[in-house]
């Protein structure tokens, strides 16, 4: 299957380009969604998201990040005076960014049904692994980041 093949396939099959919702373009989502829960500043949305993303805790990487999301016009900044310490950049999700989210969190779930039955038929094909297969191992690697679905 040639490489624009394999793109429309992956397009039609998940609901969204592959290279979209891959890990290493996870992160904006991820902002996305804590801007969505409260607007923060960069620092504090690198500590609160650490559970959600398996990056390095790079606050650089966030705050490239979220540059990027505000020249896109899904993030909008403002400067807060602080009476300790330097000014800080509150970070604030606008609507778009919220279309772009609620995009991104259907795209997510359609890759989330598409891995779950990969692991479900590689349990039964390989006899995987004691409770749950394949699927249980992940669930108790990532135990205390559950999405509240159930499984």
């Amino acid at each position: 299957m040639g490489a624009s093949r394999r793109q429309e396939f992956a397009t039609s099959t998940l609901g969204a380009p592959l290279a979209e919702l891959e890990p290493r373009n996870f992160l904006q989502p991820c902002l996305l969604l804590l801007l969505r829960e409260q607007p923060d500043h960069g620092y504090e949305l690198a500590a609160r998201l650490r559970p959600m993303h398996d990056g390095d805790g790079d606050a650089g990487g966030v705050y490239r990040a979220l540059r990027g999301l505000e020249k896109r016009g899904l993030v909008r900044s403002q400067w807060e005076s602080s009476e300790v310490g330097p000014a800080r950049r509150i970070y604030h999700i606008t609507s778009e960014g919220l279309a772009c989210l609620d995009a991104q969190a259907r795209g997510l779930r359609h890759v989330d049904d598409a891995l779950h039955v990969f692991l479900d038929r590689y349990a039964k094909a390989t006899g995987a692994g004691g409770p749950g297969g394949p699927r249980g191992a992940v669930q108790r690697a990532h135990a205390g980041a559950s999405n509240g679905r159930p499984r």
